[in-house]
């Protein structure tokens, strides 16, 4: 008869899960583009984008990184999902007048290692 008995190592550590993604919603409007909320932390960011310019534009923004959307025709939506870093950003409506919009984005957020997480 053979008989294996394995131990496991116990001097290794489970790396926390990483924060939920936050849902930060941008209007490209006619004044002017605005982002809700303007400050939130670091980490997995999906844009919720709405364009009530009256033409087609396009979502862009600019800081420590920059990425932005394909044109997004009037009255049209479309999300982007991107990993922010730390820093001072610029939201802009490429293609028209409006005015820009500053956003914060602070240190990253709290891991989401005890949250319930839901389909």
């Amino acid at each position: 008869m053979l008989v294996v008995v394995g131990c496991g190592r116990d001097d290794f550590e489970n790396d926390p899960r990483p924060p939920l993604a936050l849902e930060v919603s941008v209007q490209l409007g006619p004044e002017g583009v605005t982002v809700s909320p303007a400050e939130f932390g670091a980490g997995l960011t999906n844009f919720t984008i709405v364009n009530l310019t009256g033409g087609p534009a396009s979502f862009t923004y600019d800081g420590p990184s920059t990425d932005g959307t394909d044109e997004i025709p009037d009255n049209g939506s479309t999300v982007l999902k991107v990993e922010l870093d730390q820093g001072d950003y610029e939201a802009s409506a490429e293609g028209t007048d409006t005015e820009p919009f500053d956003f914060t984005v602070g240190p990253e957020r709290d891991s989401a290692q005890n949250d319930l997480l839901l389909p």
